[in-house]
């Protein structure tokens, strides 16, 4: 049978369409989003005198930070895909947003159903996962005393936001296997060198490694980070640190939540091992944490918490804190939120913590109330 040429290129266009319509069809690309906001109280004593220090405002992402982003993927075949999250902070009380905010995490990677994902960019260390999976209030820097308090003592096995992400990092993360995952990523310092030579040394890098095990009611995290050299992080070096030696700072810690359904338990230790200090400034500490979220009234949560910091050097004290609060889900994507957090500071602590910088003195407690609305999509 005869065909004429323009049949031809009309069939050969048709074909080159439905090709090029099944490769779009095997792309995903997803905008999501957290858009959160309240208020808050802060009331903390001023160092050296009886007077208050206050904080009174609007603030955004008190229960979870408000964030806009788009997660993508490519199916390639054979088990494999290209992913990529590209994820920014915003600021929905003083108007700033994408294109004058930092990135969350930005990052670039293959899949691999058999054999796990390798992903090149700014991302999550373990520990800040590990963190908020642990925690009656999840990665709050503001509502949750874990958070304010490994973030005052600057650790890096944190949910506080400059510790947490990692530059210039390549990550690996396994496949799921019978409720046990394991991670580690390695961030290059990327410093010059000495003199002129413009040769990295190796200071600046960090390594984080994690074994997750989430099977039924149980959560286990176990983990173990390092910051390689501190004359310049990538992560914040510890403030209390003021003598750079160059050491490395190693941290561990075991995690873990348990749901009994009536009650979630929830349970913290943590150690940074710091030499970098002369002996009467060096920034070893352990924290630990318990807590607990009960549900109620059917779309309702209590949760409950204390943690406990302790400075390692022979005399220094430590920070405590408590929060209360309660969530109601109006559906299953808005919540509505109240907290009350109390963060007491000892005289001989290294490091002051509190929700709001102004409020937190060493020696001196300070309180915060927050009230807000938080929506996902």
């Amino acid at each position: 049978m005869h065909v004429s040429l323009s049949r031809k290129a009309g069939i050969a266009a048709a074909a080159s369409l439905s090709l090029s319509g099944a490769a779009l069809a095997q792309s995903n690309v997803s905008l999501y989003g957290i858009v959160d906001a309240g208020y808050v109280y802060s009331s903390g004593e001023r160092s050296g005198d009886n007077s208050n220090a206050n904080f009174s405002g609007i603030n955004s992402g008190v229960m979870a930070g408000s964030r806009l982003g788009f997660k993508g993927e490519e199916n390639l075949g054979n088990g494999l895909k290209t992913v990529f999250v590209l994820e920014y902070a915003l600021n929905v009380d003083t108007n700033a947003g994408v294109g004058t905010a930092l990135a969350r995490q930005q990052f670039i990677g293959l899949n691999s159903a058999k054999l796990g994902q390798v992903a090149f960019g700014r991302q999550y260390a373990p520990g800040y996962l590990a963190s908020a999976r642990n925690h009656a209030f999840g990665g709050s820097t503001v509502q949750g005393p874990l958070a304010i308090l490994t973030g005052a003592a600057g650790n890096s096995i944190t949910a506080a936001a400059v510790q947490s992400r990692i530059n210039n990092s390549v990550s690996y993360t396994s496949p799921n296997w019978s409720g046990l995952t394991a991670s580690a990523i390695y961030g290059f310092g990327e410093g010059g060198g000495t003199g002129a030579d413009g040769i990295s040394q190796g200071n600046n890098g960090f390594f984080g490694a994690g074994l997750n095990y989430a099977r039924g009611p149980l959560n286990l995290d176990l983990l173990f980070q390092q910051r390689i050299g501190v004359a310049s992080n990538p992560v914040a070096t510890t403030p209390v640190t003021t003598v750079a030696a160059q050491k490395n700072i190693n941290e561990w810690a075991l995690m873990g939540a348990y749901d009994f359904k009536v009650a979630k338990l929830f349970g913290t230790y943590q150690h940074q091992d710091d030499d970098n200090g002369s002996s009467t400034r060096e920034g070893s500490n352990h924290t630990w944490s318990i807590g607990a979220t009960v549900p109620v009234f059917g779309n309702g949560l209590i949760q409950a918490s204390y943690v406990r910091l302790e400075w390692d050097r022979r005399g220094a004290g430590g920070s405590d804190g408590w929060a209360l609060g309660y969530r109601h889900a109006l559906s299953k994507r808005t919540t509505l939120y109240t907290t009350y957090t109390l963060i007491d500071n000892d005289r001989t602590t290294l490091a002051a913590a509190g929700p709001i910088s102004n409020t937190a003195r060493i020696g001196e407690a300070n309180g915060t109330f927050t009230a807000g609305l938080n929506h996902t999509f």
